[in-house]
């Protein structure tokens, strides 16, 4: 007998769209249960298997032939924005399979900022408790890689994409929706209305006895239907009240006391007491790329902020930080409109903001207009930034990397460039620390 996702897909004819870590992914466990079972793979770049049972469709029109077969296993990241699908072809995903067919505890957790701390922070308060736990999806560990090793008991929190949600049918036990904001518009039809009913996945199909944690700062009807499904629904502000201090240097700020907030209301009902959030929150060392605290060199403290891909994420980290001396912003153009964000950024403390391709030279351009009291600068990469940063932050003070945009213009990923940016800092200065 066959686990239920393989034998789902037994008899079906299977396309796997992109072959990046979650589409592998997809590919070793069909394969795992049916090692000749024929089925095509389909991605822009050239893909490299060996499998004579496998079709390639590799190039511009890899999406041509989706309406040929019964299920689409679309990895993250791939619009579908221009393709028309046929009643007969199933799109999902492995978040949607999983969601459908795992056997176990399910927490899901998605919105434009603060769904990666959220995650975590479930996840160690889960593991403070003594729970049986995973911690999957959108973080880096595709969902399909824990699936022989979940028992009924164990609590899967699982960080969810609007990529992951739009073909999304099915809805975990506990839903929490941290915000939403403008991103990856480029991505679905509608724009930001298509991003937001893709967000409401997540808690759309929950049951009466489910529950949706949502920001009550923001409201519930920023997301489509929400307010009319069936689950219970709790409010989580800001402002709400915490029985423990944070007094943590990488929790700072008020986004990151409701991000405690949502991972203290989503792990209750698995067990978890105020005693495990706080022992967690006394230690948490963390997120890569998040407010990261690169280190102090040259008498100027460095942090990677490499995540915030939105401008309310930078201004987030901006409050948070206190003394941000110098900003480091720019990436790829998604068509947003940035003339709040240079407002605010005219209106701050901070003193030398460096513009990166292609967004951060548009902002820089405004500002200099603007201009009467900042540096401004249009970097020609991140090395320059780098460069310029040393030269003109203020002894004592920060350089903050928060790019407000994706990466992709001249990264793979935002990891990428956060790393480059962290080699960069440690090449051109020596460390105080």
């Amino acid at each position: 007998m066959y686990p239920k996702i393989a034998e789902y897909l037994r008899e079906k004819s299977v396309l796997l769209v992109s072959f990046g870590r979650e589409g592998q992914s997809s590919y070793r466990y069909i394969r795992r249960y049916f090692p000749e079972k024929p089925l095509t793979v389909a991605d822009k770049n050239p893909v490299s298997l060996d499998d004579p049972f496998v079709t390639l469709i590799e190039g511009e029109s890899y999406l041509d032939t989706v309406n040929a077969f019964d299920v689409v296993l679309k990895s993250p990241g791939i619009s579908f924005k221009t393709v028309d699908i046929d009643p007969h072809t199933e799109v999902t995903c492995q978040t949607d399979l999983f969601l459908r067919f795992a056997d176990c505890r399910k927490i899901g957790i998605s919105g434009s900022k603060g769904k990666t701390t959220t995650s975590t922070l479930c996840y160690r308060f889960l593991k403070a408790a003594g729970k049986d736990c995973r911690l999957i999806g959108n973080v880096g560990v595709p969902v399909f890689e824990v699936l022989d090793d979940l028992r009924p008991n164990t609590v899967c929190v699982i960080e969810m994409s609007s990529h992951q949600l739009e073909f999304t049918r099915c809805s975990p036990e506990v839903a929490v929706l941290t915000n939403l904001y403008e991103e990856h518009l480029e991505h679905y039809r509608g724009g930001f209305a298509g991003y937001a009913a893709a967000k409401s996945h997540i808690a759309l199909y929950q049951k009466p006895t489910d529950l949706l944690i949502y920001n009550a700062d923001q409201g519930l009807e920023v997301f489509p239907h929400l307010s009319d499904t069936p689950s219970q629904k709790c409010g989580v502000s800001a402002d709400d009240a915490l029985p423990f201090p944070v007094d943590n240097e990488h929790l700072a700020g008020v986004h990151n006391r409701q991000d405690i907030l949502f991972a203290r209301a989503a792990t209750r009902r698995f067990g978890v007491t105020d005693a495990d959030c706080a022992q967690v929150v006394r230690s948490f060392a963390g997120i890569e790329h998040r407010m990261e605290k690169v280190g102090t060199y040259r008498e100027i403290t460095f942090y990677n902020d490499c995540i915030a891909t939105i401008p309310h994420a930078v201004m987030c980290a901006v409050d948070a930080l206190k003394k941000v001396d110098t900003l480091i912003i720019g990436g790829m153009d998604r068509g947003l409109d940035y003339s709040g964000f240079v407002a605010e950024l005219q209106n701050s403390t901070v003193r030398n903001i460096i513009g990166l391709p292609d967004t951060g030279h548009a902002i820089a351009a405004a500002l200099q207009e603007k201009n009467d009291d900042k540096n401004i600068f249009a970097a020609a990469d991140l090395e320059e930034a780098v460069r310029l940063a040393y030269a003109h932050t203020e002894a004592g003070k920060i350089c903050l990397l928060s790019p407000a945009a994706p990466s992709y213009n001249v990264y793979k990923s935002f990891e990428e460039k956060g790393r480059h940016y962290k080699s960069l800092v440690r090449q051109y200065g020596e460390s105080t620390e």
